[in-house]
């Protein structure tokens, strides 16, 4: 197997609302927000109107996106023995994703968010984790860690306690390793023990700017070039309308971003030129042809709804 992704494991549940339910159910529209309380969530799922369900969470996505590139690829992430649980099994194996999890009830149920879409396209998102967050070392195979030629973890799985415990056998039993740093909030809760990974145990980091120069502390991003020289491994940084750049020991390499395109829906972004990049980089193409095949996926699925093409 080529790759095989671990993160959380979500079903993207899609509605279509008013800007009245968001209102009534103090929303700010085009943000994420956080349940922590199941009924809470329930009684808002119950209100809704299903358009679609979609196996998401942010490598789910990536590892979709390289199996969409031809690549054989797995994952895995924990889900509850329900119904969004089978949907979530299925809609990998739609897409040729081989799922390392055998799922049973759990406390909690499988992990959601509810992508609510305004009539001007506006998304806005409601998540609770469920049992996503709840993995351990005994969800992680280690047959299919070491079968893989390389593992993509995700920052926003990361925790203290028995995430921890499932991501150090992941990475010990690996033969190389990426991880995106996820979101800044991800990066300023766990810096120093993001900064750990990035200089000990990854061989890929996967940064948007601002999460990188938080991560370093850098005055400005000359400062970040500087200190992935010094790691001697591959830190891939987005940079938004700047395009993005790859440091790899020495060597600097850039590429620029589509032009004219027509922005939809930035959902997926950088999961999907993450994708392209992988895809390149395990195909044996330059570093400058990964970043390129990174930035054709973001560009094309920037350009419809949802964070798959």
């Amino acid at each position: 197997m080529k790759i095989l992704g671990i993160g959380n494991a979500i079903v993207d549940v899609i509605c279509k609302v008013d800007d009245n339910f968001l209102d009534q159910n103090n929303l700010t529209k085009s943000t994420m927000k956080l349940f922590f309380n199941e009924n809470e969530f329930q009684n808002l799922l119950n209100n809704l109107k299903i358009e679609k369900t979609v196996s998401g969470g942010s490598v789910a996505n990536s590892i979709v996106g390289i199996s969409q590139l031809g690549d054989k690829v797995g994952f895995i992430g924990k889900v509850s023995d329900d119904e969004f649980g089978s949907k979530y099994e299925d809609g990998l194996k739609k897409e040729n994703v081989e799922y390392f999890y055998t799922k049973k009830k759990e406390a909690l149920p499988t992990g959601t968010c509810l992508i609510l879409v305004t009539p001007d396209s506006e998304r806005t998102m409601c998540t609770f984790l469920g049992t996503a967050g709840k993995i351990n070392e005994n969800d992680v195979s280690t047959d299919a860690v070491k079968k893989s030629e390389i593992i993509f973890l995700e920052g926003y799985l990361w925790d203290e306690g028995e995430p921890k415990k499932a991501f150090d056998k992941a990475i010990n039993n690996a033969n190389k390793v990426a991880m995106s740093l996820s979101d800044l909030f991800c990066v300023d809760r766990h810096k120093s023990h993001f900064l750990n990974l990035v200089k000990n145990k990854l061989d890929i980091t996967f940064s948007n700017e601002q999460e990188i120069t938080s991560l370093t502390e850098a005055k400005n991003f000359d400062e970040v070039i500087n200190f992935s020289k010094q790691l001697n491994k591959m830190v891939v940084v987005t940079r938004g309308e700047k395009g993005a750049i790859a440091v790899n020991g020495d060597e600097v390499f850039e590429s620029d971003i589509q032009k004219n395109l027509k922005i939809v829906d930035l959902t997926g972004a950088g999961d999907l030129f993450a994708a392209g990049f992988l895809h390149g980089y395990i195909n044996k193409l330059s570093t400058k042809e990964c970043l390129e095949k990174g930035t054709e996926m973001s560009s094309k699925v920037i350009q419809q709804i949802g964070a798959r093409l």
